[in-house]
């Protein structure tokens, strides 16, 4: 059984970055084919996907940010990291982390994590 756990801040103040830890257990995020993805959802809105590392390490980000994202891995931990650069309270979500599987559903989820942007 896999399981997924996100950690990090609860708030985070406006042009700064938010930063978030997925801790994977029952698997390796090195184990093929699987993509190791953060998504969100704000107050009142679908979920909306930010990118993912791949278990080559190779990612893949939603255009729309900007170039604001970066998800990196560290292997000896099992974990993968995102960082998200000059958040605003658009940014307020309930941040997931989630496995997605090569056919593109996901099959695992982490509980998620409130992440209010506010000075």
């Amino acid at each position: 059984q896999v399981q997924l756990q996100e950690s990090g801040p609860d708030l985070v103040k406006p042009s700064q970055t938010l930063s978030l830890t997925c801790t994977v257990s029952g698997g390796s995020i090195t184990t093929a084919y699987y993509y190791w993805s953060w998504i969100r959802q704000p107050p009142g809105k679908g979920l909306d996907w930010i990118g993912y590392i791949g278990y080559s390490g190779s990612t893949t980000y939603k255009p729309s940010l900007n170039g604001r994202t970066s998800i990196s891995r560290d292997t000896s931990k099992n974990q993968f990291t995102l960082q998200l650069s000059s958040v605003t309270p658009e940014d307020t979500a309930v941040y997931y982390c989630a496995r997605r599987l090569a056919t593109g559903g996901y099959d695992y989820w982490g509980q998620g994590t409130q992440v209010t942007v506010s000075s």
